[in-house]
């Protein structure tokens, strides 16, 4: 009959302990050969591309302005390099909204750059301050002549501004008034200037009411042109049944015009 020696409990431990050892001393090559791996010079950033709006923002002026601070950013490998401190440097650009880091194996980075689109100043022209598609105040400064509105205000309310913009041009334009700036006041009042230079006080309000308000106006305006034959200077809207304006040598800021009611 085969019997069992059962091993003394040193001789157990001993066995406990070589098989830790085993296990830490692969664990530390596996680290080892990783590190080796990592640094070796195969992973080494050989090329950066760059793709989606580059209008304001060259391959080669970025290349420029981002040199130092992107061979900083690439010292490490190409697999350890940090996505999100490469994109951070390239949204610090002018004019550069978002940028997507993307690793392109086996030695590539792919920078994919969208632009912001510029549809107004914020403040006065000139200002180095402009507004994008999504009503997004960034500093920049366009690099053509194009004609851009202005817009001013709260910052935090440059989306809102834009956007009563966007619902206000159009009214103004079926009579050819180009709306030249819009502005929310601190007390939250709104103001307008035409192209001609008039200044429309268009009061506070939802945007429905703003826009009714200016849409009554421009209703009666064409019978007002024909009997006023001056150039229009101001207009205030705040009067709860009509307006006030003034034309160049005359006024009608005692006596407001009423405007039709709507039922």
């Amino acid at each position: 009959m085969a019997t069992s020696t059962e091993l003394p409990l040193d001789v157990k431990l001993m066995a406990v302990a070589t098989q830790l050892l085993l296990g830490v001393f692969a664990l530390f090559a596996l680290v080892g050969v990783g590190t080796w791996a990592v640094r070796h010079p195969v992973w080494t950033v050989k090329a950066i591309s760059v793709h989606g709006d580059v209008a304001h923002q060259s391959v080669v002026t970025l290349r420029a302005q981002l040199a130092s601070q992107m061979r900083t950013r690439l010292s490490s490998s190409f697999l350890s390099v940090d996505l999100q401190q490469v994109r951070a440097l390239f949204e610090q650009v002018p004019w550069v909204r978002r940028a997507v880091v993307q690793r392109e194996f086996p030695n590539r980075l792919r920078i994919t750059l969208e632009e912001h689109r510029p549809v107004a100043w914020w403040g006065d022209t000139g200002s180095g301050e402009l507004v994008n598609t999504l009503g997004e105040v960034f500093e920049a400064s366009p690099d053509d002549a194009d004609y851009l509105p202005e817009l001013a205000g709260p910052a935090d309310r440059s989306a809102e501004i834009w956007a009563l913009y966007q619902a206000l041009e159009p009214v103004f334009s079926r009579l050819e008034l180009g709306l030249d700036r819009l502005e929310l006041g601190e007390r939250g009042s709104w103001r307008a200037r035409l192209h001609s230079g008039a200044v429309i006080e268009i009061g506070r309000g939802t945007p429905d009411e703003l826009v009714a308000r200016v849409q009554r106006f421009t209703a009666t305006l064409p019978q007002l042109t024909e009997r006023y034959a001056g150039a229009l200077q101001s207009v205030d809207l705040r009067y709860p049944n009509g307006y006030a304006l003034r034309v160049r040598g005359v006024t009608t800021t005692e006596q407001p015009v009423r405007t039709p009611s709507h039922r």
